[in-house]
């Protein structure tokens, strides 16, 4: 019945908009959802993942990338199995339309006693195969997490943002090998620099620089790590905060692409007065506004003032 509904709705916008009026938004995002991955589908191998952009729980257009990533990358039943890192009351998250629309099974950890138990209070916890752990994340419990919450070992996709140590944490994983991984990286250090903020096991964005834009790690530093893990770049999406990457023996028909072709500057102005107001900061003056901030250099071995690293 529902495939009957989306080939209906696909080939007649009209009754579409009909429907609009009696369905509710959550069913109405994914019908449009369903007619949006057929088209993507239809489309076969894209030069541009930002091209498979679509939103119905992700921030961004994230959902649409991961169903066409899933869909080259061809996961066995056994992998069809996420965890995502950072994901707060999980209302808003990179893998909750894999749950809900893909039946994946998942778990998701975050910092927030709260948030983790608004999830477990839910509907989406006992109609789907989900796991919440609230945990502070750091190197040295990451794999005894995934090590005690997960019932299986292969999996099909990890997901990181926390805004912070994301590097670090990527780094520290040995436990399980994902097919497919999104990052979230920090646009402002650019596409030239290896950089990330240095190890904190405590850091918190808001506590480490009052304008928040003070976290995680260059485009550039993920790329690497992610070769040295054996993965391939495929892309960002198109807001310039999550990295993609499939792992090499999973390629398929998904096309690496390169740093400087897949590198999207983030023109989003989230910074901060000291009084948490919004300040709408744009472009080079972001980084400027932390340019006494210290980065972990790569490149050059050793800890940096962001303002020695670019020259501000």
């Amino acid at each position: 019945m529902k495939n009957f509904i989306l080939r209906l709705l696909h080939q007649s916008p009209k009754l579409y908009r009909l429907l609009r009026s009696y369905l509710s938004q959550d069913v109405q995002s994914h019908l449009l959802a369903k007619m949006l991955i057929n088209q993507i589908q239809g489309r076969g191998v894209l030069d541009d993942i930002q091209q498979a952009e679509f939103k119905v729980f992700s921030q961004f257009g994230d959902d649409g990338i991961i169903q066409y990533l899933i869909n080259l990358v061809k996961l066995p039943p056994e992998e069809r199995n996420f965890v995502e890192v950072g994901v707060e009351d999980y209302t808003e998250a990179n893998t909750r339309f894999l749950l809900v629309n893909n039946n994946w099974s998942g778990l998701v950890v975050d910092a927030g006693r709260e948030e983790i138990e608004f999830i477990k209070k839910e509907d989406i916890y006992w109609k789907y195969d989900l796991t919440a752990v609230c945990s502070f994340v750091t190197k040295s419990n990451i794999n005894n997490l995934l090590d005690r919450h997960l019932r299986y070992k292969k999996i099909g996709l990890l997901s990181i943002d926390i805004d912070g140590n994301d590097y670090w944490i990527w780094e520290a994983i040995t436990l399980i090998k994902p097919r497919i991984v999104i990052m979230e990286y920090n646009g402002l250090f650019g596409q030239e620099k290896s950089v990330s903020i240095p190890y904190q096991e405590d850091f918190s964005r808001i506590k480490a620089h009052y304008s928040t834009v003070y976290w995680g790690c260059s485009l550039k530093s993920l790329v690497e790590l992610g070769r040295k893990k054996g993965y391939h770049f495929v892309g960002t999406n198109s807001t310039g905060i999550n990295a993609y990457f499939v792992r090499k023996d999973s390629l398929g028909k998904v096309k690496p692409i390169s740093l400087k072709k897949g590198f999207t500057l983030p023109k989003y102005r989230e910074s901060r007065d000291r009084e948490g107001r919004l300040t709408f900061v744009s472009g080079e003056n972001r980084l400027k506004l932390i340019k006494s901030q210290p980065l972990y250099d790569f490149e050059k071995c050793k800890q940096l003032l962001i303002k020695n690293i670019y020259n501000l």
